[in-house]
């Protein structure tokens, strides 16, 4: 059997008629470019995650990036961001000048907040949580932290749109939070975008101005030298429509969740995705799993017709041509040995769940 990591085509037949009717309904109007469905999609976006304003834009890296410039924060400046993530979260920082200051991990792969103190200096100016997986960081932490040495917060929030903590949803607890819309992303366009949602009204005009060459599309009035990185009206319209089963899907996911979980808690060296901590809701973005035989365990299912992801066997900040500084981060060097992540979506078949428990058991022995 192939189960392929994702199933972009029978998550497409899911909604077919609905995503048909969009494509339809823009390009019948020929509304492209910051039209009526982006709008709807961003009322609708911050209604779900529990804020003001969204802001709709062309990739989660411009959220942040855009986040950054927003809060003010260039050179001299030092945010802080932890040392196992996706490499645009840290690239955002230099990218508007300032400087990041990296932070080890947990065992939930998120951002250790025991370690965040110890690097504040008088040049820190954010801290950038990153909820990886689908788990949110420990934002009660956090948020005490910033309001102790008056600091912005930038939460990275593109792999956990739906998490939530004690019921405030992922980008509701920052300055910020940011999104993506990459196609393989828990809510995934057909193409790239992203969005910052945020209770500040100034931080959503800078971001509706900025994202359209610096201009007030009402007024006509251009505010800065911008960019041109506004969500596509069309993705938009796609993106409404899967937000609208967006709940559901969650669901789904937690039951693909809760059958690995049964199939494979008693292997001994596999670590599960499952921290059981009061309050907080994993909507499972992807399903990581760290196996102590790292690399043997993700070429055997691999050889095995099973799609997975490993896409951290080397930590960015090794990259010398980032030219960041490594203090030594031995949590976020040990999984990144071992991560695997398995098939996580809401078009998975049970029977192909089944094959890929069945095939990891295997590996063990079971």
């Amino acid at each position: 059997m192939k189960v392929p990591f994702v199933n972009p085509v029978r998550n497409y037949h899911l909604i077919k008629e609905e995503i048909d009717a969009a494509y339809h309904d823009v390009m019948e109007k020929g509304d492209y470019i910051d039209r009526g469905h982006l709008k709807n999609f961003e009322d609708n976006l911050a209604k779900f995650v529990g804020t003001k304003y969204a802001v709709g834009l062309n990739s989660g890296y411009d959220a942040l990036q855009v986040s950054l410039r927003a809060l003010g924060i260039g050179p001299g400046d030092e945010v802080i961001v932890p040392a196992h993530t996706f490499v645009a979260s840290c690239s955002a920082i230099p990218n508007v000048g300032a400087a990041p200051v990296l932070v080890d991990v947990a065992k939930d792969f998120n951002i250790d907040v025991t370690k965040i103190e110890e690097v504040i200096t008088n040049k820190t100016k954010a801290i950038m949580p990153v909820h990886l997986s689908g788990w949110m960081a420990d934002m009660p932490v956090i948020m005490e932290i910033a309001k102790k040495y008056n600091l912005y917060i930038v939460e990275d929030a593109c792999q956990s749109l739906g998490s939530s903590i004690n019921g405030k949803g992922a980008g509701a607890w920052g300055n910020t939070g940011c999104f993506s819309f990459y196609p393989f992303k828990i809510l995934g366009g057909y193409g790239d975008g992203g969005a910052i949602t945020t209770d500040d009204e100034n931080i959503a005009f800078f971001a509706k101005r900025i994202r359209y060459n610096g201009e007030d599309r009402d007024s006509g009035e251009y505010y800065m030298h911008g960019f041109t990185c506004l969500l596509d009206n069309l993705q938009a319209a796609f993106l409404d429509v899967k937000l609208k089963h967006f709940p559901k899907w969650i669901k789904r996911r937690k039951e693909v969740a809760q059958k690995y979980y049964e199939g494979l808690n008693h292997l001994p060296d596999l670590l599960l995705p499952h921290y059981n901590v009061p309050g907080f809701d994993h909507v499972y973005q992807n399903y990581t799993v760290r196996s102590k035989q790292g690399n043997e365990f993700s070429d055997y299912l691999k050889k095995n017709g099973i799609g997975v992801l490993t896409q951290f066997r080397k930590p960015y900040y090794k990259h010398k041509g980032l030219n960041l500084i490594d203090r030594g981060f031995p949590e976020t060097e040990a999984l990144s040995r071992e991560v695997c992540s398995l098939p996580m979506n809401v078009e998975i078949f049970d029977e192909e769940i089944d094959y890929v428990i069945k095939v990891v058991r295997s590996f063990y022995g079971k």
